[in-house]
Order: C-alpha cells, then structure tokens, then sequence
C-alpha cells in the first residue's frame, strides 16, 4: 500500500460508562506494527451520573455538561500521550437509531484537536448510517488485521462484551477485510449494561465485579425464554442495538432475588451470544473474548457450555483485551486519513465501503501520512 506507518492514539468511551481508555498503536491502516502503551481514566460518581442522566439524548440544548464531562476526562487522558502523531476519537454514544434518527456521538473533535494541539479524526459513524448502514459495530476492520497479526490461518471470531455485545467472524485467508467474504459483524445483544443498570439500582455498585452476585444465583428460565423471544433475535446480520434497547431486561427479572437476578441477566447475555454464533459462515477456530465480559467467569463458563468452540480471553493470542477498542480507533483513525474504508456491506450492512468523515487539524490536509 505504500503509505508510513504512524503512532496513532485510539481512545473509546464505552456504554458500560465506566470511563475513558486510551492506547497507542504503530500502523499503516492495513497492518499493525507495534502496540504502544495505554491508559485509562475512570469517570467519576458524579461524571458518571452525568452521563447516565444524558443516555437517550439527540443532539440540542441541555447536554452541556454532558459534554463537558466526555471533553474534560479526553483531554486529560489524551494529553498524557505526547508522541501521538494523530488521534482517533470516538466520542460518547449516547443515541442510536440507525433506520430512524441516526446515530448521537457526543463529542468535540475540534475542540479536543485545538485542546491537543494533534490532528483528530472523529465522527465515525454517521457517514455509514447515512449511507444505510448500521454505523456499528466498527472494530471489525480492525479484527481483520488482529487476525492477520496473531498469524491465524483459518477463521477465528471476536466477541466484544462491552455494554453490548457484538461479535466478528474473520477469514484471515482472505486479502483485506473489505474483501467479499473477510468478515461478518453485528451486535449480539445486551451484555455488560443491563447487569451494570441492575446491580446499580439494587446495590450502588458500578458493576458485578467477577462475577460474585451471579455465582450466587440460579438462572430463572421463565425470565430467559421470554428474553429470547425478542424480535432482535430474529433479524439477519448485520444489526446493531442502542444501549437501552433491552431495557424490558430489568422488567423480567423484577421481582427476582439480587443473586437469581444476576446469574439470569447474565445467561441472558450469554444466550445471545449464542444465537449470533449460528450466524457465523462456518465455525471459528476459537472464539477470543475481549471487553469486561471476559473478566466475569459466570459468563465465560456459560458461553464455553454452550459453543462446540473453545472461548477464551484476546490475551492468549497477545493481545489486550482491555486495550482493543480504543486501539481500533487508533487504527481506524489511520484508515480514514488514507482514504481508506472503515466499514462494508458486511459489518454494518453499508451499500458500499466508507470511510469516517472528518478529520480536523490543519497537518492532515498536508499528509499527516506521507506516501
């Protein structure tokens, strides 16, 4: 492809809103060279709650402080990592509607590139969910070069369990990930959010830390069945869910026990995953977990009982699991100052491959990413 490889600084902000990770990442946008360091900045109570009070919300008046939370902790982060040389920002997901409003990412990638002093890609989704597409899932392009780096030689699938999750099946045989057949993507379902909500509302607690409330509970199967018989469950990939589209969740399991609650919403998220795997081309090699999910062994455990294929956390194939999504954007970030797509037909469903949208700094237009 000719073009140098950069450190690029991906960052994400997930819908778990735990806070704000951030890791550098030396590419091209086609393969990955070297993983640089990371960091991580944790949203406070009150930024959290913040946040919280923001979830649903279309761009207009009244997300100020909203904003001023997401831009505060990025820049904080950001400003730690000096030797960037350009900065993939996603923003705070906040809305998403693909086939109706579109899609809400609040943030300020100019202002946070004046802030910086870096050149700033951001604004990744809309451009695809105006073209028809999904605008998510987006690390899949990224997965395609993991794959590609870890040397797989047949195909492997990667399961995000963030707030929700969503998984990629990739054939690293293939040339390039917008290469017809290199890659299937879409949401499974909820995951880590609605156990988060729920362990919240009931406790004060950020989330089930390990697992622990789970364990202790019994899967209420009345509760699971009526779950899965959600229409979502039904729809052909690619597909992608707000974070508050299973919000009946937390109606199911109302008048359950905390315990019984847990270990029933987190089967939940579990089966959903296994529905999505019936989707897949062909069976992976293994299914590499990354996201906090893979730090709930009650969760892993289901899912290894219920898929024929070993599960098992990214870190056994060298790479971080904490890490990945900000590194993603990082790399995606790369691919949209080439000119390069960062989604197709089949991650988000697209018409065509697209790339994001805009770049902002005044170094990009004279080739941050010389040839």
């Amino acid at each position: 492809m000719g073009a140098r490889s950069v450190w690029a600084l991906g960052c994400m902000s997930g819908t778990s809103l735990d806070g704000v990770d951030a890791a550098l990442i030396r590419t091209d946008g086609a393969q990955i060279h070297e993983f640089g360091r990371s960091g991580y900045r944790p949203y406070t109570e009150a930024e959290r709650r913040v946040l919280k009070a923001a979830l649903g919300r279309w761009p207009g008046p009244g997300l100020e402080e909203a904003l001023e939370v997401v831009q505060r902790a990025h820049t904080e982060l950001l400003s730690e990592f000096p030797e960037a040389e350009l900065v993939g920002f996603h923003g705070q997901t906040l809305a998403h509607e693909p086939h109706g409003r579109g899609t809400h990412q609040l943030g300020d990638g100019a202002a946070l590139a004046e802030a910086l002093n870096r050149d700033v890609v951001w604004d990744f989704r809309s451009a695809d969910v105006t073209l028809g597409g999904e605008g998510a899932p987006l690390a899949p392009f990224y997965h395609f070069a993991c794959a590609k780096k870890m040397g797989a030689e047949a195909p492997v699938a990667f399961l995000n369990l963030g707030g929700v999750g969503n998984l990629t099946w990739v054939d690293p045989r293939k040339p390039s990930p917008e290469a017809p057949g290199a890659l299937l993507a879409f949401d499974t379902g909820p995951a880590n959010a609605p156990i988060n909500d729920l362990v919240g509302e009931r406790l004060g607690l950020d989330c089930d830390r390990d697992g622990a409330l789970a364990a202790q509970g019994e899967v209420v199967d009345g509760a699971l069945e009526l779950f899965l018989e959600e229409g979502f469950f039904r729809r052909m990939p690619p597909k992608s869910l707000d974070r508050d589209d299973f919000s009946l969740m937390l109606d199911l399991v109302r008048e359950l026990s905390d315990a019984d609650a847990a270990a029933t919403m987190t089967a939940m998220a579990a089966a959903a995953v296994m529905q999505g795997m019936e989707h897949c081309p062909n069976p992976p090699q293994k299914l590499l977990v990354t996201g906090g999910g893979r730090h709930n062994p009650v969760m892993m455990a289901m899912l290894q009982a219920g898929l024929d294929c070993p599960v098992v956390p990214v870190e056994e194939a060298g790479l971080d699991g904490d890490m990945l999504e900000a590194q993603a954007f990082g790399f995606l970030a790369v691919r949209v100052a080439q000119g390069w797509p960062t989604s197709g037909p089949s991650t988000t469903g697209v018409a065509a491959p697209v790339g994001g949208r805009a770049a902002v700094a005044g170094r990009l237009a004279g080739g941050v990413i010389g040839r």
